[in-house]
């Protein structure tokens, strides 16, 4: 696995002076662990935000800062969606020589002959796998090898998943995490209505989904 590192400042700026912060290219963030008392620091925040995009739940990031480095993992990122910037961010630091429990993502790989050829839909029920593990033998991803289903009515349980021998997988084995089912069917109305009643449609208002992160406590609107 590559190492990857992230190069830290503390910092002592917090409440609305983080906004500033901000602006000059900074991205504030806290670490913080099971023997690491909370550090706030700064992040160069075009950097950072290129590491992070391509990092998983399940990625160990190494923060440098003052001559120390501390194995991480990313437990939370705070993003505006509107202005599509991250605006914090949560790293929980860990011990190599300490067991750790993580949420590892699933990748489904491979052609399942029932999709292929008997037109069936895979219906995923887990996206991800809860394990125990040394930092250092945390995997990004775990592949899901789909090529088992054959048949409509096939499926994949966690006791089927094949994983590596150095991580202990902490979901119940007998939890079905795909399935290959055949597509449903609408069916049509028996018999069309006696009369047919004229509905004059109402305009609706749009709707509008805005999902935004947190600020830190102090904060005001930008």
């Amino acid at each position: 696995m590559e190492k990857v590192v992230l190069k830290a400042e503390r910092r002592d700026v917090v409440g609305k002076q983080v906004k500033a912060m901000r602006r000059a290219g900074k991205l504030p963030a806290v670490i913080y662990g099971r023997h690491t008392e909370p550090i706030n620091v700064s992040l160069d925040a075009h950097s950072a935000s290129l590491v992070l995009g391509r990092l998983t739940s399940s990625s160990l990031v190494t923060i440098a800062l003052e001559g120390e480095e501390y194995p991480a993992l990313v437990r939370e990122k705070q993003r505006d969606f509107i202005k599509n910037r991250l605006l914090h961010v949560d790293f929980l630091a860990v011990s190599l020589t300490e067991s750790i429990r993580a949420t590892v993502s699933l990748t489904f790989v491979g052609v399942s002959t029932a999709v292929k050829d008997f037109n069936a839909v895979l219906v995923k029920n887990l996206e991800s796998l809860e394990v125990e593990c040394l930092p250092t033998d945390l995997p990004e991803r775990i592949d899901v090898d789909i090529t088992a289903l054959e048949r409509p009515g096939e499926g994949l349980r966690v006791r089927d998943i094949v994983a590596s021998d150095k991580i202990r997988v902490l979901d119940d084995p007998e939890t079905m995490v795909v399935v290959a089912t055949f597509a449903k069917v609408e069916e049509e109305a028996a018999a069309a209505p006696s009369e047919e009643v004229a509905v004059t449609p109402t305009p609706a208002e749009p709707e509008m989904a805005v999902e935004r992160g947190k600020k830190e406590e102090g904060e005001g609107e930008e």
